[in-house]
């Protein structure tokens, strides 16, 4: 059996793909989380580390499939991290991070499956895979909730930039919303809400993901509340941080990219993510 750098290691073994590796996060020793990357062909451990997170279906291969035809053009070590159902089960484990129990209660912080990204970017480090002080995360759909949860609260720890594209439903940034629609209940006070709206986190939305009859598209009363597509999800996601930031005079770091032509379509929303990554971060 590898040990815990040669796992590590495996992620940049070879050029393109590289395959099934399992990291064991100490918190979760019984839940491993299978890593997929793809890898330039001019790695170095200098390169940017960008994480992308697949949706409901937990497709981390084919998300990570995704980057190859752009992995050299972007210039950055991408990691597929898989949530896989019978270790990560439903929207507590993965959506909304493991933040609350299933009565609604706050559980540690420790316990979040949000706080998974931060230890396996300080692993990554620790085994010489990369010497990058920050990483950047990349989501779609479920894997977009994942994201912009995950920042919303509080666990930005390396995190240097993010885009969340696509999302179902939204933690808004409001602190009298009870989570996972808004940010009361977790603990987030005013001071971690100005921090997250100052944050460098782009908010991506397809301009055909307007499609209300998609099965998977959330339809529960909360999420109503937030829009009838994703599409316009996205934007009242993003228009309500920004009021939220003037109100309070505060930073605002957020930005919204319209893909213009594309649906709910991972493949096409990872090449439009590609290009923003490629100006750096």
């Amino acid at each position: 059996m590898k040990n815990h750098s040669e796992a590590m290691m495996a992620l940049v073994e070879k050029a393109g793909a590289n395959d099934n590796i399992d990291y064991i996060d100490p918190h979760f020793p019984d839940r491993p989380l299978r890593l997929w990357a793809a890898r330039p062909k001019d790695w170095h451990p200098g390169m940017p580390v960008i994480f992308a997170f697949h949706g409901a279906a937990r497709n981390a291969d084919i998300y990570r499939d995704y980057w190859l035809p752009v992995i050299d053009e972007t210039a950055a070590l991408v990691i597929a991290p898989e949530y896989r159902q019978e270790y990560f089960p439903g929207l507590r484990w993965f959506n909304f991070g493991n933040l609350l129990d299933d009565d609604g209660n706050a559980l540690p912080r420790s316990e979040s499956t949000y706080a998974i990204i931060p230890r396996l970017f300080s692993a990554l480090r620790e085994a010489g895979v990369t010497t990058r002080p920050t990483c950047a995360m990349f989501g779609h759909s479920a894997g977009s909730q994942y994201v912009q949860r995950s920042l919303s609260a509080g666990f930005t720890a390396h995190i240097g930039a993010a885009i969340a594209a696509n999302a179902g439903t939204y933690g808004v940034a409001d602190l009298s919303v009870r989570y996972p629609y808004g940010l009361a209940g977790i603990g987030v006070d005013e001071p971690a809400l100005l921090d997250l709206l100052a944050f460098p986190l782009v908010v991506m939305a397809g301009t055909l993901d307007i499609d209300y009859d998609d099965p998977s598209f959330p339809k529960e009363a909360e999420a109503m509340v937030q829009g009838r597509t994703r599409y316009e999800r996205a934007h009242r996601y993003f228009d309500s941080a920004r009021k939220a930031a003037d109100e309070r005079h505060a930073r605002f770091g957020w930005s919204m990219i319209d893909v213009v032509g594309v649906g709910h379509e991972g493949g096409k929303i990872t090449a439009a993510a590609s290009e923003i990554f490629k100006k750096g971060f």
